[in-house]
């Protein structure tokens, strides 16, 4: 019988789209924790020696951007100037404006609406302990034991890839690892077979570990296959804000909704409804209402309540989905500022997200928090 294998990947925060993630996310951040009613859509390109800032940014904070820029490539480990892009010597162009009035009108206190029209997808299923896709969430542990590496030794670069397939019965239950593939930046001066048994010892055989795998039972496994990635991160790749979307979110096991997450304030839905969608999906799973489930939420510009709601439970439900769908709709605020006042967004928690995951990681993540299964339960019991 033919194995049903399904992959996902996850990049290192040094990846240059991460790159540029992160730094929006930071001036994000650096604008709430002045304001936190900043309105904040901020978008990063990283090349070679250079990197761009643009975007609408209304805010009472003073920022600035630049240094924001600097500090946040230098924590990322881009500190070496042989490498094409450093901290120090980067050049560095703004190109910000304020929030287009014609949104602002949509989103303002009083009327509560949605920033932006779009559906937003939210998944959990029983896996894992943090209640995420297998593939994804090994994928997610390797990259960032890789950049916990790269921290430790000067041979390393924080540019770097995982990938994961994994193997699944005819119930559709993970029963092992076929396949691992890692790649990570080096120094010229790192011998490419050291690597290799370095990356396979200290990082590939802990991760599977801690899922449950061992090494030796990994059909195949890659190390820089190619056997040289020297030129790397944004020397080697352009960056941009918003285009790992897949990693950001599920490893492609569930949906994604329209947009991405980074540099953007909880206000737009693309963002804080996505959160919303995590926490009530995990919430579901955890009170034992389903095994896997994927929530599904739309709205429209400058209208509080979502025009749709859908939960599939894939066949694993306990109730029928219409119900869980009342419930969630009964249970939760969907406008968004009851999802900002629920998982309280406005606040300087961002950066973190584009480095190390949105979902999966509990630590500053509130909507990772299974703290509605109790209600939940009480709901469909009542």
């Amino acid at each position: 019988m033919e194995k049903r294998l399904f992959t996902s990947e996850c990049v290192t925060t040094g990846h240059p789209d991460k790159v540029a993630d992160r730094i929006s996310d930071s001036i994000l951040d650096a604008c709430l924790a002045q304001d936190p009613d900043a309105r904040v859509a901020c978008e990063t390109l990283v090349t070679t020696d250079f990197c761009c800032i643009s975007g609408e940014i209304t805010t009472t904070a003073s920022v600035d951007y630049e240094a924001i820029a600097r500090q946040t490539i230098r924590e990322i480990g881009y500190t070496h100037p042989g490498d094409g892009f450093d901290a120090e010597s980067v050049e560095i162009l703004c190109r910000i404006h304020t929030q287009s009035p014609d949104i602002a009108l949509g989103t303002n206190d009083q009327v509560g609406g949605a920033g932006d029209q779009g559906m937003m997808f939210g998944g959990a299923c029983n896996q894992t302990p943090e209640l995420m896709p297998l593939a994804g969430a090994m994928a997610r542990a390797l990259t960032n034991r890789l950049t916990q590496m790269v921290a430790e030794n000067p041979l390393l670069r924080p540019d770097g890839k995982a990938q994961v397939t994994v193997e699944f019965d005819q119930a559709g239950n993970p029963i092992g690892v076929e396949t691992v593939v890692v790649s990570i930046m080096h120094s010229a001066a790192f011998e490419i077979e050291q690597l290799r048994q370095y990356i396979r010892e200290l990082v590939i055989a802990p991760v599977l570990s801690s899922y449950g795998f061992d090494i030796r039972d990994v059909c195949n496994i890659f190390i820089n296959p190619t056997g040289k990635f020297v030129v790397g991160g944004p020397a080697g790749d352009t960056g941009l804000t918003g285009r790992k979307i897949i990693v950001d979110t599920y490893g492609g096991y569930f949906c994604h909704g329209g947009g991405a997450f980074s540099g953007k304030d909880p206000t737009k839905v693309d963002r804080s409804a996505a959160y919303m969608a995590r926490y009530m999906a995990k919430n579901l799973v955890a009170a034992g209402l389903c095994d896997r489930v994927q929530v599904e939420l739309a709205y429209a510009i400058g209208v509080a309540e979502p025009v749709s709601v859908l939960v599939d439970t894939y066949g694993t439900g306990k109730v029928p989905d219409e119900r869980l769908t009342e419930l969630l709709r009964r249970e939760f605020d969907l406008t968004p500022a009851g999802i900002i006042r629920t998982l309280d967004l406005r606040r300087p928690i961002y950066a973190e997200t584009a480095a190390k995951g949105h979902f999966g990681i509990t630590q500053g993540r509130p909507w990772e928090r299974t703290d509605r299964v109790d209600a939940l339960l009480a709901a469909v019991n009542g």
